[in-house]
């Protein structure tokens, strides 16, 4: 068996070697990992930006498509072919976060699926839409779930709702496809033209360029009409969520995922007060979420946006490709 990992922090360092595999309890399941798609939390991890006390070495990485090569001697729910995600939080099947649940995240502290074959519980696990693509499939744990999160489990969103998303990383074009199917415009955000062009042609009905439009909030409020925008999924952080408060309209909800200018910011606190604008931040999500969205997509025929395919023998190149800020979409590493 094969592995990446962090023996040092630095994109420099990640190396191929042999991984032990590990024996199979009775309730849990064997995966071979066919495919794995990078996050922004997996770039912080390498770079020692995450968690600088994570011991090394680490295998990286969170999100993976996999087909079910054994089952323990007690499993009901699984057979051999099964095609399967992980859970990217392996304790979170349900209800509310709790700390013992977030701490078991793939990728850091747990060991992640940048590798041949790992062990999950059987409800560790779900399946995937049978559309999709192992590549496609192995982009869903994190960015489309969260941007499922926001949207669907803890946003309510409607059928012609207004949502903004910033940018054409792996979360905004999943949120950009999911409010699609749920019936809502989409506004989304980006320093190039080319790629706004590229989101319009997924849906999209407006695009803001916020290097020419550094006051996007603005200019946000009037394409969206009548009061504002409904729902804003911040990814960038820093200043980027004082202009996601001049958009949103009253009552409406930012949500916060991502920290890719900053994880601080000044906020006026009354423009939340007086607004009754509701911030939340969102964490991926859990298992019974997860099933209940592969569920929609394939109903919805969703596919997701695949940027560049690596081998595993260059999953150095894949982080860099995400490090450069150039993709559009999801960045992934084929590993069977």
């Amino acid at each position: 068996m094969r592995a990446i990992r962090i023996n040092a922090f630095g994109i420099e360092n990640l190396q191929l070697g042999p991984y032990e595999p590990t024996g199979l309890a009775a309730h849990e399941v064997r995966l071979k990992v066919k495919a794995v798609s990078l996050n922004y939390r997996d770039l912080l991890m390498a770079r020692g930006l995450y968690n600088p006390r994570q011991k090394l070495p680490l295998v990286p990485c969170s999100d993976a498509a996999c087909e079910i090569v054994e089952v323990g001697s007690a499993v009901k729910r699984w057979r051999l072919g099964d095609r399967v995600s992980p859970l990217f939080a392996q304790r979170w099947q349900s209800g509310e976060p709790t700390k013992d649940k977030l701490g078991s995240t793939l990728g850091g502290p747990l060991e992640g699926t940048l590798r041949d074959e790992m062990v999950c519980a059987e409800d560790a696990v779900v399946r995937v839409p049978a559309h999709m693509t192992d590549e496609e499939a192995a982009t869903l744990p994190c960015a489309a779930l969260t941007a499922w999160s926001a949207l669907v489990t803890q946003g309510h969103l409607s059928p012609g709702d207004t949502v903004l998303v910033e940018g054409t990383g792996g979360v905004s074009l999943a949120a950009l496809q999911i409010a699609k199917l749920a019936g809502a415009r989409v506004i989304v955000t980006s320093q190039s033209d080319e790629k706004l062009a590229r989101a319009k042609a997924l849906g999209a009905f407006g695009g803001i360029n916020y290097k020419t439009t550094p006051s996007w909030g603005r200019a946000a409020k009037e394409l969206a009409g009548d009061a504002g925008v409904d729902h804003v999924v911040d990814v960038v952080g820093g200043s980027s969520l004082t202009e996601a408060l001049k958009c949103v309209r009253p009552g409406g909800t930012v949500s916060t995922i991502g920290v890719l200018a900053s994880a601080t910011s000044e906020v006026n606190l009354l423009s939340l007060l007086m607004q009754n604008v509701r911030m939340q931040g969102v964490f991926v999500g859990h298992g019974e979420s997860f099933a209940k969205m592969n569920a929609a997509l394939e109903a919805g025929g969703m596919r997701p946006i695949v940027d560049k395919v690596f081998p595993i023998e260059d999953a150095r190149g894949a982080f860099e490709h995400l490090a450069s800020g150039s993709a559009f979409g999801k960045v992934v590493v084929r590993v069977a």
